[in-house]
């Protein structure tokens, strides 16, 4: 049934869509991206957390979802929908998106739901988290040092593993004081997620401080 579209039951009748199932999937793949959001980015505001969802659960991500796990192919479409190109649209892919995990909701109950749709959005997930709201965590990191009025952060980078396997260590730093490491396959990829380790610890550490200049700022933009 979830891979079953309208176009296919206007030329087969008896069968069901998978609209339904599409609508149980919608809540239930924003719920899971919200609940494991809400637990893993702790310091993020409301406002970004939103931004973050959005980007994750929104037409165009659904849809590459769906084209990687390769459910064009399975999709039940009319003749006119299929000849038309109906498996690469966006809308139908995100919907069949949907409706599969609303189906895993109805056999296997919300932890397997989220389970499933957490490990397919996981690539979505780590991407948009890097850039909540189309900013990334090395640019966050220097806007929050410079409300704080702390020396701009830096980096420091180590290597190790073969060249066909290259893995590494960042650090970042904030004047002498070293306050977040992160590792990955690239060194893009390790200085991001050292920035959002630092990011968290000090937002955290100075979240009063950080309210001042950020209000009078708000004012001043309030006044023109």
């Amino acid at each position: 049934m979830a891979l079953t579209h309208r176009s296919y039951i206007a030329e087969n009748p008896g069968s069901e869509s998978n609209e339904r199932l599409e609508f149980l999937g919608d809540s239930v793949v924003g719920l899971a991206v919200t609940d494991s959001t809400y637990s893993t980015y702790a310091t993020l505001p409301e406002g970004e957390l939103a931004k973050l969802r959005a980007s994750v659960v929104n037409t165009t991500s659904l849809a590459n979802v769906a084209r990687d796990m390769g459910l064009g192919a399975l999709l039940r479409l009319g003749k006119g929908e299929a000849t038309s190109g109906g498996r690469e649209k966006e809308s139908i892919l995100a919907d069949c998106f949907e409706a599969v995990i609303g189906a895993v909701f109805v056999d296997g109950g919300w932890q397997a739901a989220r389970s499933a749709a957490l490990a397919l959005l996981s690539d979505q997930i780590l991407e948009s988290s890097v850039r909540p709201g189309g900013e990334d965590f090395k640019t966050r990191l220097q806007e929050l040092t410079s409300n704080l009025s702390l020396p701009g952060p830096t980096y420091r980078l180590t290597a190790s593993g073969p060249d066909h396997d290259r893995r590494f260590l960042a650090t970042a730093y904030v004047g002498n004081d070293e306050c977040g490491e992160g590792r990955g396959t690239s060194k893009k990829r390790a200085e991001q997620s050292a920035a959002e380790a630092a990011w968290n610890l000090l937002s955290s550490r100075h979240r009063g401080d950080a309210v001042a200049p950020l209000a009078a700022e708000a004012i001043e933009e309030s006044n023109g």
